[in-house]
């Protein structure tokens, strides 16, 4: 019998969605830059996100964290995404929890006022700001990827929803957008299921129809996301607030409205021309949990409308813990654990 291994984990929460913060236990992994390590670990080890996000040590709605040494002399850390869906090159949310973890451990060192650093994801160096006031931090903001519309709506036929009527954006994934109201939805807590239910059906329709390359990355892969868009109330010169949710596939509605999720809907206010640089976006979940989207600037790149953005949100420390990876366990995703866990 293999002997139990133990990996570390700093427990987070970033508007209601749980990311579990790796740190020890793992030995580095091979490649040039974190990209490069996410591809070796997606192909040869995805049974660490197996294992960490479905039975019997978490749950599918859970994020993944990896820290890695950063190949980019700039940045403190490198992060590794992990999600139901598989391997996002970035997303807000997770990189809030990492930058809370990141400056709990040790790695920045914690200390009132404003902290600014930069951290290496898959989709590269990403800026942060972090406010810290008596010892807690209070709020991360993180530079979002440039985001733009794709495609503005187009129309499906689905059987059992009827025509839909959808834009597509790219904001660290592609994420299909529908107007909420247009599908009879408020956005409450109560219509979760209905919500993903639907989504469902939505992404698996434009999966069919549609195959999406970015400007410059060229395929990266089906659509993963599904946004559901509020309506927009103004509530200041420069600000404004929606009601939003963002759906998983396959089956997950997240607790925060995300932070790719926000800047998405920034790209679409833009390209209707409803906000201007310098505008804010509060975006409010199911879970009444909010993010603040920053609209900063915009550019042409090939064509499409590209804005330049940053999300604000506040992240929790919960929990901080050992998982026992126990071999003979027939629920353990042990056979690609054994290539990059330390010790073994």
């Amino acid at each position: 019998m293999t002997k139990p291994h133990e990996i570390g984990l700093i427990d987070t929460h970033a508007g209601g969605d749980v990311s579990r913060i790796v740190f020890t236990g793992i030995k580095e992994l091979p490649g040039e830059s974190v990209r490069e390590q996410m591809l070796y670990l997606q192909k040869h080890a995805d049974d660490l996100r197996k294992t960490l996000l479905f039975e019997p040590y978490g749950i599918p709605e859970m994020s993944i964290d990896l820290i890695v040494p950063a190949k980019n002399k700039e940045a403190v850390a490198g992060y590794i995404i992990m999600e139901v869906m598989g391997y996002p090159i970035y997303s807000g949310s997770n990189t809030m929890c990492t930058a809370t973890a990141v400056i709990e451990n040790g790695l920045v060192e914690k200390k009132d006022g404003i902290l600014n650093f930069k951290l290496e994801a898959p989709a590269g160096l990403v800026d942060i700001e972090a406010k810290v006031e008596n010892g807690v931090v209070e709020s991360i903001t993180c530079e979002g990827l440039p985001s733009y519309i794709h495609k503005y709506k187009e129309k499906i036929l689905i059987k059992e929803l009827g025509e839909i009527t959808y834009s597509i954006a790219y904001s660290g994934g592609f994420y299909i957008l529908v107007e909420a109201k247009e599908l009879g939805f408020n956005l409450s807590i109560d219509e979760e299921k209905k919500l993903s239910d639907t989504a469902y059906l939505i992404i698996e329709a434009v999966r069919k129809k549609e195959s999406l390359k970015h400007y410059a990355l060229g395929d990266v892969g089906p659509v993963p996301f599904l946004h559901y868009m509020g309506e927009v109330e103004k509530k200041d010169e420069n600000f404004y607030t929606s009601r939003s949710a963002t759906y998983v596939h396959p089956g997950v509605i997240c607790r925060s409205t995300t932070g790719t999720g926000t800047s998405a809907r920034l790209a679409f206010l833009e390209y209707e021309n409803k906000i201007k640089p310098g505008d804010s976006l509060e975006t409010v979940s199911l879970r009444e949990t909010k993010f603040i989207g920053t609209f900063d600037s915009v550019e042409n790149c090939e064509g499409y409308k590209v804005i330049k953005n940053r999300t604000t949100g506040k992240s929790y420390i919960i929990a901080k813990s050992q998982i026992i990876v126990n071999y003979d366990d027939c629920l353990t995703q042990y056979k690609g654990l054994t290539k990059i866990i330390k010790n073994l």
